[in-house]
């Protein structure tokens, strides 16, 4: 398969080898090269995780503190909301945030009106350390995408949200 603009990539490279190694007759039982490019991902968590090395950030440590700072002023979760936020569970959630209470980018309160309830509220330090880290993603993302034209990143945003949305209904 050839992608776009007669590009050949190194997932088009592997499933060619494997159409000539092993499955010669049989082309529905190839590797898809859609597939194989979603190792893309790969690609793209790395220069996630370069834009935001300068800012003492990583992903799992940035995908909180920016719940924290899209919940708006005064930049507050409940540890449950945030776990519902970053997808992890609560024992997850609460060594997570021992580090980041740890290096004073959140605090964390009981809740004054229901006491069961934990608070997280993010620090200036933190929001600091978040706006920058975001900064450096974006200009990293635009500069990545200002090799597509904006109809291909918005066919590509759509293809992949269908995607992704077929790979998690059950």
């Amino acid at each position: 398969m050839i992608g776009m603009a007669d590009e050949v990539d190194e997932v088009d490279e592997i499933v060619k080898a494997w159409r000539r190694e092993r499955f010669r007759s049989r082309r529905r039982a190839t590797p898809d090269p859609v597939a194989g490019q979603a190792g893309s991902q790969d690609v793209l968590d790395d220069r996630r995780a370069a834009a935001f090395v300068d800012h003492g950030a990583s992903g799992p440590r940035v995908r909180r503190s920016c719940a924290l700072r899209r919940s708006g002023e005064p930049f507050e979760l409940t540890a449950g909301e945030l776990c519902t936020a970053t997808h992890v569970t609560s024992g997850t959630m609460t060594s997570r945030l021992d580090r980041l209470v740890a290096r004073k980018l959140v605090l964390r309160r009981a809740d004054e009106d229901d006491g069961r309830l934990v608070l997280v509220r993010l620090t200036a330090a933190g929001r600091r350390r978040v706006d920058g880290a975001l900064t450096a993603l974006l200009h990293s993302e635009r500069e990545l995408l200002a090799k597509l034209t904006l109809a291909k990143r918005d066919r590509l945003a759509a293809t992949l949200r269908e995607l992704l949305g077929a790979a998690t209904r059950t």
